[in-house]
């Protein structure tokens, strides 16, 4: 299937989740990430969800990354570039919701990428060899061809199944593991 074939079904597919469906999705998520992965003293980038598109819920995951005393990171995207600026969380209070439903950080320390430990990315679908269709504008693309060779990039699925992408570009990165609510897939580059 054709990328913009994969997202239309998979925009589709979170549609018809309930709040309640996607709540227990991403409970289930966060905990076999907290049961595979410790974070202590790591920089790690956590995208946080765009409420209408049922995206993962991911603020209990990220109270986690503090209580264990990660350094999170998150981001505010530049639409005319396509690009992520990255920054060190302080607090809710440091968030604002922008046009497009994304809650961004209105102020904060500024991260360079190369200092990311683990990246936490989002998708609407992903293959078995970890390549992923998100949204198609290339944000996490450049983000993660900035980070050091040693960054861990894991993918975040709410759906337990693969798809088949006929149209990956050069520029796709592939995941290092992806997690959905029943598993933890590691792939092999």
């Amino acid at each position: 299937m054709l990328k913009s074939e994969i997202r239309a079904l998979f925009k589709e597919k979170r549609k018809g989740l309930s709040y309640l469906e996607l709540n227990r999705k991403s409970q289930q998520i966060t905990n076999l990430i907290l049961n595979q992965f410790q974070f202590k003293n790591k920089e790690v980038s956590i995208f946080l969800p765009i409420e209408k598109q049922k995206e993962f819920d991911a603020y209990p995951l990220l109270e986690e990354l503090i209580i264990q005393e990660a350094k999170p990171i998150i981001s505010k995207s530049n639409f005319e570039d396509s690009s992520l600026t990255l920054y060190r969380y302080e607090s809710v209070s440091q968030l604002e919701v922008n046009a497009f439903g994304i809650p961004e950080p209105k102020y904060g320390e500024i991260v360079s990428e190369s200092l990311l430990d683990v990246v936490f990315v989002p998708l609407l679908a992903v293959d078995k060899m970890g390549n992923r269709v998100g949204y198609g504008k290339g944000f996490y693309d450049k983000l993660l061809a900035k980070c050091s060779p040693t960054c861990l990039f894991i993918g975040i699925s709410l759906f337990d199944e693969f798809v088949e992408i006929d149209d990956l570009n050069p520029f796709d990165i592939p995941l290092n593991c992806c997690f959905t609510p029943e598993f933890y897939y590691e792939f092999r580059q």
